[in-house]
């Protein structure tokens, strides 16, 4: 999925990413210098794979090598510690590529349980062993201490995936920030009551009465929130605010998960975090698409399937509003009702595709040449309307004549034509019959005008 760059620069920028994360994550090594629950770079390298394709691996490598070669090990075992990290990016990418990715990450609860098994399970499973086993050979960790040191590497590596890929996919995917002021608020109160709610159950202050108590679900209810409310984008951020305020917490002590061991501790709240971060995520992805498929029943119900135009149902509900809006503001409105010439000889002629094509093309053209505030719809069969707010009959006409311009200069075959009646409200009809009746007899009488001058035409060309 990702685009396949492996620039100088590029390589260098992520590899120092790479190194600067993993050397934060290595200061809470615990029960060996190498191995952390803290563990962000296997999101960084995840990521990194997933955007940037394969051939950003000498980054990782790198970042990899010098972070482990400066903190304990020989050469031979950072190396070694190194491969392990590259294939756990190379695997984990290729995993969640091929059966955890749909046309967007984590859009489906699916993709997303199918992303923590394979990218939080099985390839940082791969570089837990490769790991573990280069330091054992080395004589820098005990081979009676193999499986704790292992799961201590394989949660941290698996976690950081969980919690840090979502967060910079999700946010790549779209950087924008379009909120209203309403949804701005709603933020704020979310993120401050995530906080000071983490800070009571993970801050020090009351730890004398919380650590006894399983008050870590106090903070549930904020993702289940920021996943009803905003999505997979903020569900994903805020399980990351909370991350880092349960971390400090944990790391100095503080909170539920606090143990004589701090690696316990840390075992145990990454454990929570994990779980914590997949199932908020799901929730958002289901929320989403069911917001998503309401939407799309919504629009079959208020558009023509043909042209994509608003069908009869949505045109009478936009001829109430202005009527409501004209009780309120005095403004007039006009309507247009367009009838595509000799629709039925085209059916007969090139067949009944073309005529649905001969259908689309003047809906095309009315959407290109509404503004925003109109509305136009297909009235029915080979009729169309246009609701036009704010608009004299002076405009309306010119309207209809841009739209007469823009259907003759199609040049697609076969050619078509449209006539065009115009009615005003109020002075044409103060009712949806009355208007509707009098845009329709606008139109015949124009169509009327035009049979009419067709045999002077004639004669004209004939002398």
């Amino acid at each position: 999925m990702g685009e396949k760059r492996g620039n100088p620069a590029t390589i260098l920028v992520l590899a120092l990413t790479y190194f600067a994360a993993a050397k934060l994550g290595l200061k809470f090594a615990f029960v060996n210098p190498s191995a952390t629950l803290v563990w962000l770079p296997t999101g960084i390298s995840l990521t990194a794979f997933l955007i940037l394709g394969y051939r950003v691996w000498p980054a990782i490598f790198l970042g990899a090598f010098l972070a482990n070669l400066t903190t304990a090990g020989s050469a031979l075992t950072s190396i070694g510690i190194s491969i392990g990290n590259t294939l756990e990016g190379v695997l984990g990418c290729y995993l969640v590529n091929r059966f955890a990715a749909s046309r967007r990450f984590f859009e489906r609860a699916q993709d997303i349980f199918r992303f923590a098994f394979l990218a939080g399970m099985v390839s940082t499973a791969v570089s837990a062993t490769v790991g573990v086993t280069a330091l054992a050979l080395g004589g820098f960790a005990s081979w009676s201490m193999y499986w704790t040191i292992w799961c201590t590497w394989w949660l941290g590596d698996g976690v950081g995936a969980i919690v840090v890929t979502p967060l910079v996919l999700l946010w790549r995917e779209n950087p924008s920030l379009k909120w209203s002021r309403k949804q701005a608020i709603e933020l704020a109160f979310l993120f401050v009551g995530l906080f000071f709610t983490a800070y009571f159950v993970f801050g020090g202050r009351f730890h004398s009465v919380v650590k006894n108590y399983p008050l870590e679900y106090l903070c549930i209810p904020f993702l289940i929130w920021a996943a009803f409310r905003f999505g997979r984008r903020k569900v994903a951020t805020a399980t990351f605010f909370l991350a880092v305020i349960a971390t400090w917490g944990t790391l100095h002590g503080f909170g539920p998960f606090s143990r004589q061991s701090q690696n316990t501790s840390l075992l145990l709240l990454q454990a929570f975090m994990g779980i914590v971060a997949i199932t908020s995520l799901a929730l958002a992805a289901e929320t989403t698409g069911h917001k998503r498929a309401e939407e799309h029943v919504r629009q079959l119900a208020i558009t023509d399937p043909l042209t994509g135009l608003a069908n009869y149902r949505r045109l009478l509900s936009a001829l109430e509003l202005e009527i409501k809006r004209y009780g309120r503001t005095g403004r007039s409105f006009a309507i247009l009702l367009l009838d595509l010439d000799g629709l039925k000889k085209i059916n007969d002629s090139h067949g009944h595709i073309v005529g649905g094509r001969a259908l689309c093309r003047l809906g095309e053209v009315l959407r290109a040449h509404c503004r925003r505030v109109d509305t136009p719809a297909r009235y029915g069969g080979d009729e169309f309307a246009v609701v036009l707010p704010e608009t004299t009959a002076k405009g309306a006409g010119q309207i209809a004549a841009r739209i007469r311009e823009r259907v003759a200069k199609d040049e697609e075959i076969p050619a078509i034509s449209v006539s065009i009646g115009i009615a005003v409200f109020p002075e044409d009809g103060e009712t949806i019959e009355t208007l509707l009746s009098q845009a329709d007899r606008s139109l015949y009488d124009m169509k009327r005008q035009l049979h009419e001058s067709l045999p002077a035409q004639a004669k004209r060309a004939s002398r």
